[in-house]
């Protein structure tokens, strides 16, 4: 991972998660890495983008379950992603 900087990682409130600057340190560090930014647009029904948005609802759906306090914490850094997410 990136060194935890404000220019890698985003702040809770700002809806946690890796900065576009963040993911390209990465793909740096870990050369052929497919790490990409969160979907937070618009998209079309069907689409690559809406895939990776759905699975990454049903893997945060799973941290939900295993963390019930993050769970029931607006301000957790799983419920902001999963906000920032659209989930």
């Amino acid at each position: 991972m990136p060194p935890r900087n404000k220019k890698n990682f985003r702040p809770t409130k700002a809806g946690a998660g890796m900065t576009k600057a963040g993911v390209a340190a990465y793909r740096r560090k870990n050369p052929g890495s497919k790490l990409q930014t969160a979907v937070t647009g618009k998209v079309k029904p069907g689409s690559k983008a809406a895939k990776r948005r759905k699975s990454f609802c049903a893997r945060s759906a799973g941290q939900m379950k295993k963390f019930p306090k993050a769970a029931k914490n607006p301000n957790s850094r799983l419920r902001q992603a999963r906000r920032r997410w659209k989930c």
